[in-house]
């Protein structure tokens, strides 16, 4: 019997969202002397480079895409199958929809002692049609069964899956958790953000609104586009909207900044390195997403006690207590995210109070050692 337990972290993508960051808190925070972290993803991105900066090993399997193809999910399929008997886990962690499914029917033919999965907001909550929101759901309950365990990161995840049949003490939230990091000053963040960029050159008195994430559908950048253009036609006070991250809905964003005539107030700045590290560029954080699970890019705004503005959904109401920690707006809602940055303006003192509430609440609720110990009880249990 080998001295340590050997966990497979099992990821889609190999990029720097969400989940890869919660894989490689993970990985690269178990103690040395009981557990060996093996990551095993698509492509090899920032979270391959990061993680192997940290000595951690990490494998590569081709073909694995978000994206549902039959051929390709067949060859990963069986990619999965036989790494499983070759590196025989004493864990398998799963993270996300796709790879969820796959990786534990994988793991259960392998006979993998225990198979836990993760869940960074259901897939089934994605804007889809009615027949694509049935499937998914079945496929999650699909996977839910055949894992040991299902963590979700907010109780809201919990509850979207508890009526679901012969799962029953199968699922349980773990909060997503953070530790304090250091921030460059609002100078030097601001002039990182300047650098290549330079329509973005507002004056001394313009308001700084932000956003960190990936350029998807389910961050909901268009309606915050939207509503600065509301802003824009309404106040006379000068403000910039940032933001930072790249994706596939560049282009479509872009196009929307022309169409609005928004060049001068609003900015796609492109991916960052530690772009958590520039959150006191800004006067208001903005998360508009019409999906999320629990995100961390609103912890480190609480961290940071920059006021935020985020939408409804998922485990942001578990973060933010609305008009006491932050501003909750319902999704896909333009007017209401410009009244929130409009009130934030005209009432500065008030929103400094809400930045400094979130980050006493985050700073109490949401810590990397919370996930880390509680995430360990569930490697320990017996299956």
């Amino acid at each position: 019997m080998r001295d340590k337990k050997k966990i497979l972290y099992v990821i889609t993508k190999s990029n720097w969202g969400g989940a890869q960051r919660y894989v490689y808190d993970l990985a690269t925070n178990l103690s040395k002397d009981h557990y060996e972290p093996i990551v095993v993803t698509g492509g090899s991105g920032i979270l391959k480079t990061k993680l192997e900066e940290r000595h951690v090993r990490v494998l590569s399997i081709p073909y694995l895409e978000r994206d549902i193809n039959i051929f390709y999910d067949l060859a990963v399929f069986i990619n999965l199958v036989r790494l499983f008997l070759k590196e025989k886990p004493d864990i398998v962690h799963l993270n996300s929809s796709k790879i969820g499914g796959l990786g534990a029917l994988a793991a259960r033919i392998t006979q993998v002692k225990k198979i836990i999965f993760t869940a960074h907001g259901w897939a089934f909550n994605e804007p889809r049609n009615y027949l694509s929101k049935k499937l998914i759901t079945f496929l999650s309950w699909v996977t839910i069964f055949l894992s040991h365990h299902t963590i979700t990161v907010s109780e809201q995840d919990t509850l979207c899956v508890h009526n679901m049949p012969a799962i029953s003490g199968k699922v349980s939230c773990i909060h997503n958790g953070i530790q304090e990091k250091e921030l460059v000053s609002k100078k030097e963040a601001r002039a990182a953000l300047f650098k290549g960029h330079p329509s973005l050159m507002p004056s001394k008195e313009a308001v700084w609104i932000g956003t960190i994430g990936e350029l998807t559908r389910n961050k909901g950048l268009s309606y915050a586009i939207e509503a600065c253009d509301t802003l824009k036609k309404k106040l006379s006070s000068p403000f910039v909207y940032v933001i930072i991250g790249d994706g596939e809905d560049k282009y479509k964003l872009a196009n929307a900044i022309r169409k609005h005539n928004l060049s001068h107030e609003v900015s796609l700045v492109g991916f960052k390195k530690d772009a958590s590290s520039l959150l006191r560029a800004f006067d208001i954080f903005l998360l508009p997403s019409v999906k999320e699970g629990l995100p961390y890019v609103v912890l480190e705004a609480g961290f940071a006690g920059i006021p935020t503005i985020a939408s409804a959904v998922g485990g942001i109401p578990e973060i933010i207590s609305d008009g006491k920690s932050g501003i909750l707006v319902p999704p896909k809602d333009h007017q209401r995210i410009a009244q929130a940055i409009e009130y934030m303006m005209a009432h500065k003192e008030k929103a400094e109070e809400l930045g400094m509430h979130l980050h006493q609440r985050v700073h109490a609720k949401f810590s990397l050692q919370s996930m880390l110990t509680s995430t360990l009880k569930i490697y320990s249990q017996k299956t």
